[in-house]
């Protein structure tokens, strides 16, 4: 019994290793957790300012959208009848009798008689790819190239937030 108790005891570490084997395996976790949460808020604040970006722009296609409406209604106002007559009066032009106007044959010219409202269907071979090449790269490869490499300053909008 005291020869097992001694092979027990030569093959048992000491209460020292054994606590730093549970503080290297402590440690590792945390480390573990602490990459993953870096990767988390590196994402999180990617897309963060991308929809600060997606923003930005929305407001500029409504600002867009305000300006061609606002210059539809001053070809409109100035199209007008009204104001076409008040432009004509200006101008001092004469309106005239359809009866009494000559009209003058051109030669050679040919005008149009027929009208194409859209061009005739057509079916056209695909010549790209069926997969894009963003679906044929490897994970290593994604992580190697957007989350351990440097990220490249992007264009900076107004008003951006940038991680």
């Amino acid at each position: 019994m005291k020869k097992k108790k001694n092979l027990l005891q030569a093959y048992q570490q000491a209460p020292w290793r054994v606590q730093l084997q549970w503080i290297g395996v402590f440690l590792l976790i945390l480390v573990l957790i602490a990459a993953v949460a870096g990767v988390y808020l590196n994402i999180s604040a990617r897309s963060a300012a991308a929809g600060r970006r997606i923003q930005v722009l929305e407001i500029r296609i409504s600002e867009l959208k305000r300006e061609i409406n606002d210059l539809s209604t001053r070809l409109a106002a100035i199209s007008s009848a009204g104001e076409m007559y008040t432009r004509i009066e200006d101008e001092d032009y004469v309106a005239l009798n359809p009866l009494q106007v000559t009209y003058l044959e051109v030669p050679g010219y040919q005008p149009k008689t027929d009208t194409r409202l859209a061009p005739p269907p057509n079916v056209e071979a695909i010549s790209s790819p069926i997969l894009k090449p963003q679906f044929t790269i490897s994970l290593w490869d994604w992580l190697r190239d957007n989350v351990w490499s440097r990220s490249e300053t992007p264009v900076i909008i107004e008003e951006e937030v940038i991680p």
